[in-house]
């Protein structure tokens, strides 16, 4: 995939999000915290795939995910930490939900009729080894959490100013904390970890200073639509 391709799926996706936010308007937060959590597990289920962008080799899921950090900065400035924690929480339910549920369908007989072929491309695709199981998780929560943490903490001290700040340095904290926690975890020892770390968090980084428009115009909306929002400026 060409770089310019992948600036192109990441500008789609982040125009899909920022829907999902004027939608939220109507219907509140809980819609919001729905599509976070769909958009967590769905970056599990597509990141069997691997991509080369511009050399550097990512799983696909790598825009979906990057994306959940804007979801959370936009809970965090329009609905305030509580609200943005109970997203974090229930991602991370989600994905316990959704690994529990593969790891059972793995155990069952599959039918009579049904190809052997089919049963093992099934099972390497949705096959789930302990170890990147776990670094998935102790990932998430550990960037996730940071990301509401550091996000609320520069909020605080530029009182309330500058959005654009508080977007991308707690993006690019969490961002480094994930993919650093997630490919020690999951890879020390049997793969390149310092150059699989370099590269997929430029492209994270690209992705977090091509959301800050985006979470722009999704605030901007919601206090249109609600002027009565305390919401930063800057």
């Amino acid at each position: 995939m060409l770089l310019q391709e992948f600036v192109a799926w990441t500008l789609v996706t982040l125009a899909a999000v920022t829907l999902t936010i004027a939608v939220a308007r109507r219907f509140g937060v809980e819609v919001i915290i729905g599509v976070y959590a769909v958009l967590t597990v769905v970056a599990n289920i597509v990141a069997v795939k691997l991509i080369s962008v511009a050399s550097v080799v990512a799983p696909a899921g790598v825009i979906v995910y990057a994306i959940t950090f804007l979801i959370t900065d936009f809970i965090s400035e329009v609905y305030g930490k509580e609200a943005a924690k109970k997203a974090v929480i229930t991602g991370l339910t989600a994905n316990i939900v959704y690994l529990l549920s593969i790891y059972a369908v793995l155990q069952w007989t599959p039918a009579p009729f049904v190809g052997e072929e089919f049963e093992r491309a099934f099972n390497q695709i949705f096959g789930l080894t302990p170890r990147i199981v776990f670094a998935s998780l102790l990932a998430f929560a550990i960037s996730q959490t940071n990301d509401v943490y550091v996000f609320h903490l520069i909020r605080e001290r530029t009182s309330g100013k500058h959005l654009w700040i508080r977007n991308n340095a707690s993006t690019a904290m969490s961002q480094l904390i994930d993919t650093a926690v997630f490919i020690t975890v999951a890879f020390y020892g049997i793969a390149p970890v310092w150059e699989l770390i370099v590269g997929q968090y430029l492209l994270k980084l690209l992705i977090a200073l091509l959301d800050t428009p985006f979470l722009y115009a999704g605030v901007m909306v919601y206090r249109a639509l609600k002027p009565n929002v305390n919401v930063g400026e800057g």
